[in-house]
């Protein structure tokens, strides 16, 4: 083809343009680069993609590619059945039972009777009564009852009331005849040879007991308490001068029943303080007998004139 000529210097200039972008394509073709129209002038070309060698800088973050191929996540484990949920119902208080009632009293300090007897004897037979029964609930009984109710739980008392007494039936038997109404606590002692004629009145200091004795036979025998040291019981041979049955004392105001004097104001007689405390007491010289039944047989057979014997 021939030159192409172009008037003036318009044409001059579109020659020079078009020759310029002819440059372009031509260099354009040998980088390998897409040549863009005119009309995309302005746009910017699109990122390539990257490169599998390419890794991130940082930690990858939320909703972000990961690079690397993606990972297999097990299977979730399917969940174990539950017994479905119930809501427990508040508890519900049931009403407090009654208490109790109240064990009624049979006896008591104070009390005299066969029932006390029986009491006594069923306490001696487990140990809980240290001598013979005597039918008077004193503080020594009440001692006793508290001893026993305390070794089997119950409260301590001291009153016999319906369940300490079933208690002491269920582990104990029946006294006997001698259990109830024993002669004596302890063993009587051999009699005084001045005892062994007449009728006499036999009083041990050492047995602490006392016979009745007719002609060296022993009628009847019981248990005796003596004076303290410091108001002694005289020792020695005597006679009974004078009985009273009722007698109170004027020097000491108490109670001296079936009192049977011998030596000036010393007698022998009842004392219910024997009968309740036993021998952590004492009289002031006389001769004490507890059991009331005894004494009042024996001031029924005494006279007047007969012996007294007392000795150690």
């Amino acid at each position: 083809m021939g030159p192409i000529r172009t008037s003036g210097r318009g044409g001059g200039t579109r020659a020079a343009a078009t020759a310029a972008v002819g440059v372009l394509a031509l260099a354009a073709l040998t980088t390998g680069c897409r040549v863009e129209t005119a009309g995309a002038a302005g746009t910017t070309a699109p990122a390539p993609p990257p490169t599998a060698s390419a890794r991130p800088t940082d930690d990858a973050k939320p909703g972000g590619a990961t690079s690397g191929p993606p990972t297999r996540s097990a299977p979730p484990a399917p969940a174990s059945p539950t017994a479905p949920r119930t809501s427990a119902a508040p508890p519900t208080r049931s009403p407090s039972p009654p208490p109790p009632p109240e064990p009624e009293t049979l006896m008591r300090t104070g009390d005299t009777s066969e029932r006390v007897r029986e009491l006594q004897a069923r306490l001696r037979q487990i140990g809980h009564f240290d001598r013979s029964p005597t039918g008077y609930y004193g503080t020594t009984t009440q001692a006793s009852v508290q001893s026993f109710q305390g070794k089997r739980g119950l409260p301590r008392t001291g009153r016999t009331d319906t369940v300490t007494w079933e208690r002491l039936l269920g582990m104990t038997r029946k006294p006997t005849a001698a259990e109830l109404k024993p002669p004596t606590e302890r063993e009587v002692a051999k009699p005084d040879p001045r005892c062994m004629k007449g009728r006499v009145m036999c009083i041990s200091k050492n047995s602490r007991t006392l016979s009745w004795m007719i002609d060296g036979r022993v009628v009847s025998s019981m248990d005796v308490r003596f004076g303290s040291e410091y108001t002694p019981t005289r020792e020695g041979t005597f006679t009974v001068f004078w009985k009273s049955r009722h007698h109170v004392s004027t020097l000491y105001d108490s109670p001296m029943p079936y009192a049977m004097f011998f030596s000036g104001g010393q007698a022998v007689h009842y004392s219910s303080d024997f009968a309740a405390r036993g021998y952590s007491g004492a009289s002031h010289g006389c001769v004490n007998v507890r059991d009331e039944a005894k004494i009042a047989a024996l001031y029924a057979q005494v006279k007047d004139g007969d012996k007294v014997v007392v000795y150690h």
